[in-house]
């Protein structure tokens, strides 16, 4: 069987033949075969490690799709405040960013105190400004667990 080593020189489309190590030793397959079996693997080499090279539109793109069917957890992750959502006031999804931004009292009470924190998921970094905002903004409605979030952070 032919094996076809990483290259982390070229980019790479769909049609392309990548080996990666498997539970049963290396496995060779098309790129576009591997967003099908591990798109979670393939985002870490893409994204975080930054030794896998792809084509944006061939491959990129359907792998964020992929990533959101295969793995709900890690897709809200790596999204954040990109994710959209259902927001009220607003007639269509928008990016969770835009009331954080904008209404983050309106944010804060959607997403804690509504119990949306399994929708949108917030690094320490984001919930601390959120909660300083608020804290800032209008202090009554905190919750005491953010409010000791933030004297701790």
């Amino acid at each position: 069987m032919d094996t076809h080593p990483l290259d982390t020189e070229k980019i790479y489309y769909s049609s392309d033949m990548l080996t990666l190590e498997g539970d049963n030793g290396p496995e060779t397959r098309k790129i576009g075969e591997w967003l099908q079996v591990d798109p979670v693997r393939i985002h870490k080499m893409v994204i975080k490690e930054k030794t896998l090279h792809v084509d944006q539109m061939e491959v990129f793109a359907p792998l964020v799709s992929k990533l959101r069917r295969a793995d709900y957890e890690y897709y809200k992750r790596i999204t954040g405040l990109k994710m959209m959502i259902d927001f009220p006031g607003y007639t269509s999804e928008i990016e969770a960013k835009i009331p954080y931004d904008t209404d983050p009292i309106a944010f804060y009470k959607w997403w804690r105190k509504n119990k949306h924190e399994h929708v949108v998921h917030l690094s320490p970094a984001y919930q601390f400004k959120l909660f300083q905002k608020v804290s800032v903004m209008e202090p009554k409605i905190m919750l005491k667990k953010d409010i000791e979030f933030v004297k701790n952070f």
